[in-house]
């Protein structure tokens, strides 16, 4: 037993992954059908944390998930952190108390003002859900938040688990969980799913201006010694 348990666990863990993946598929069926009906413009955003706010996400987009709770959880994370789960198996509450683990890409948002951009460059929001060479262009995946809008110069977490609070500094770290392997599972915008390793995230074209050779990259000088201990050992 002291020999298989390893192996059962790995066994189990890739199953959950495998589910979570097949969650982001109907997820992309949902951002597909709002884009159609919405005739390829995002929700606007806000600068609140009000999930219930009709400009954010969750609320845009609930009658389109509402009655299939199933994929709101990836099924490494399915107890809320407010009841004791720890990062990165944690899932958050939204509109009417649902529990979702997987979180939007921010800059995907139709934003136009300060209000709804909280604070950030309005010309590097998406806006829209088809763009050329979206095939880099992450819109949902597992996230500690509802959202996050990263920049290449985010920090990556100090160490495996970390909890970070709600404000919008180092939004990389909301993305970067430890949740399947050193991995998790993302929707990009031309529909495909994979999984991507943590120091990818880095490299991913997550908004209009986004440096996708930022100090966080090989090609920006970074190297082994400069990622926290805990992300050493992860594939490059």
């Amino acid at each position: 037993m002291a020999i298989l348990m390893p192996s059962l666990r790995r066994v189990r863990k890739q199953a959950k992954a495998s589910v979570c993946q097949s969650n982001l598929h109907q997820w992309s069926l949902v951002f597909s059908m709002y884009d159609n009906d919405y005739e390829g413009r995002f929700c606007n955003g806000c600068s609140s944390y009000n999930t219930n706010d009709k400009r954010h996400w969750a609320t845009a987009l609930r009658n389109y998930y509402y009655n299939d709770r199933q994929i709101t959880l990836c099924p490494s994370a399915m107890k809320p952190y407010d009841e004791g789960a720890a990062v990165p198996y944690g899932a958050y509450r939204g509109p009417d108390d649902i529990l979702l683990s997987y979180g939007l890409n921010g800059w995907l948002y139709n934003a136009r003002a300060a209000d709804e951009a909280f604070d950030r460059p309005v010309e590097n929001f998406w806006r829209e859900l088809d763009i050329k060479g979206s095939g880099n262009i992450p819109i949902f995946l597992d996230c500690l938040h509802a959202e996050g809008r990263p920049f290449e110069t985010d920090d990556p977490p100090e160490f495996d688990g970390a909890m970070i609070a709600f404000n919008i500094t180092s939004n990389m770290k909301r993305f970067c969980l430890n949740r399947h392997y050193g991995t998790v599972n993302c929707l990009f915008m031309d529909a495909s799913i994979s999984k991507v390793e943590l120091k990818h995230l880095w490299h991913l074209k997550w908004n209009r201006n986004y440096k996708t050779d930022g100090p966080w990259t090989k090609a920006g000088g970074v190297t082994d010694e400069d990622w926290p201990i805990w992300m050493r050992v992860l594939k490059d």
